[in-house]
């Protein structure tokens, strides 16, 4: 049994359904759609084109409504925010599902007034619509946005950058310099910075330490660690991208419409026992918070923590071998002792190195049409979706099939050493390499925010690398 100090039991995160808070939501974005052509058009070019749902990229409503619709949101699950939309408008969220937030204006009947979408540059949006749009907000800064007037709404084309208002302009981030001349330039600066360090180390102690160390550095460029994890992560899916095909058909279908990866679900990293710590530290050095731990069951053979950020909203997926016993112990701060033989994600990690350093991200996982990605997928680029691992009304998962990547000589031999792999399975790393990647389909319903542990644990098994 591993000699690690029993913390405290972690606070319990049961994921609630929330269909009737669907359907409220689902029309009011049926109405505003039908109120603006453009966006009825975009709609369905979002289903064609990139086989992803409309409403998944929806950042929030202006709705107006009579004096009982805050009540009728309480109930709902909303949660009137601190923040307001502008005076007299108050904004709702929710924090136990997955739904845009809602502004309420004053008025008599319940009326949908704008719409606003996610994306990662509005530049690109307006570009492939040819819209000559006029972005309201500073280039690279909090927020900006860019309007298509409706029939009867308007369509709103946001970016956000570590920012949860709705000022262009916010005074309370100017007092805190985010609005200075020169943010822009520093934020172009902390991103090269993140995206030019070092990821190759002879010893990955040392790597952490650098990594650690070009982290402050990024902060302290970004003037604010929610930028800074906003461009971290940027970075992060590029580096991802430039070694999955799917992901590099799937973000190309998605430019096409100026998108980029806004649909963004979660973020995979992989990670050894030893390290897991550190890589929690520097999560949570970025402003993340710990969500729910993972360990579907006796054979399971690993763990997860899951951590939100509760600026940006980016989540993460951190992975590490894991034995039965230590499901309770808070892995995520306390480093565990070597398993005599590692399981799927140690191996990994021993093949390709840690996802927050040479690797990278194991996947990323967005939001879909789940079946038409599948279909357009292998129609359009032959790419072919592994069988759900995930297949319930509220929650459909499956990852493209694996990537294989190139293994260096000095890993596979390290890992046959070990005794972790045989000499066959060193020869056939070397010749042909390993499952390295994936891109993750996902469906949600009904607002559904968690996973299903069962579930990914099968999944997680099928990609060890020394079953293909």
């Amino acid at each position: 049994m591993s000699q690690v100090a029993s913390p405290p039991p972690p606070p319990t995160f049961e994921w609630k359904r929330w269909p009737e808070t669907e359907t409220f939501v689902d029309n009011l974005i049926d109405k505003a759609v039908a109120g603006n052509a453009f966006a009825a058009t975009l709609a369905e070019r979002m289903r064609v084109e990139t086989s992803t749902r409309f409403k998944d990229w929806v950042d929030h409503l202006v709705i107006s409504g009579q004096g009982d619709l805050g009540s009728q949101l309480r109930k709902l699950g909303f949660k009137r925010q601190a923040t307001d939309y502008a005076v007299g408008v108050p904004v709702f969220a929710h924090d136990g599902g997955i739904f845009p937030r809602l502004a309420i204006a004053p008025g008599s009947g319940l009326e949908v007034r704008s719409l606003a979408i996610k994306v990662e540059s509005i530049a690109d949006f307006s570009r492939a619509f040819d819209l000559g749009l006029d972005v309201r907000g500073y280039v690279l800064g909090p927020y900006r946005v860019g309007r298509v007037p409706g029939e009867r709404t308007d369509l709103e084309v946001v970016e956000r950058r570590g920012y949860t208002g709705f000022d262009p302009f916010p005074g309370d981030l100017a007092r805190e310099g985010r609005m200075r001349p020169h943010a822009a330039r520093d934020a172009l600066a902390a991103r090269d910075l993140w995206k030019g360090r070092k990821r190759r180390f002879a010893d990955d102690a040392d790597g952490f330490d650098a990594t650690e160390q070009t982290l402050e550095q990024v902060i302290e460029l970004a003037g604010s660690v929610d930028l800074a994890c906003h461009l971290i992560f940027e970075v992060e899916r590029e580096n991802w991208e430039l070694r999955n095909r799917a992901a590099q058909v799937q973000k190309s279908r998605q430019d096409r419409l100026g998108l980029g990866w806004a649909n963004h679900d979660h973020h995979t990293f992989r990670c050894s026992r030893q390290f897991f710590p550190r890589v929690i530290r520097m999560f949570e050095r970025l402003g993340f918070l710990l969500r729910e731990r993972f360990h579907a069951g006796e054979n399971a053979g690993w763990g997860a923590q899951v951590l939100e950020h509760p600026t940006t909203g980016i989540v993460i997926f951190a992975d590490l071998d894991l034995a039965p016993d230590e499901a309770a112990y808070d892995f995520a701060h306390a480093a565990l002792p070597d398993l005599p033989r590692p399981n799927t994600v140690g191996l990994w990690v021993g093949l390709h190195g840690e996802s927050i350093l040479e690797a990278g991200m194991h996947h990323l996982e967005a939001q879909f049409d789940f079946d038409a990605l599948r279909q357009d997928l292998k129609a359009e680029s032959g790419i072919e979706v592994m069988a759900p691992f995930s297949d319930f009304p509220f929650l459909r998962q499956a990852f493209t099939a694996g990537e294989r990547w190139p293994v260096a000589k000095h890993r596979a031999d390290r890992c046959l050493a070990n005794g972790w792999i045989t000499a066959e399975q060193h020869a056939k790393f070397i010749r042909s390499g390993a499952l390295g990647s994936h891109l993750e389909d996902l469906q949600r319903r009904e607002g559904y925010k968690g996973f299903n542990q069962q579930a990914v644990s099968a999944i997680i098994a099928a990609t060890d690398p020394r079953l293909h």
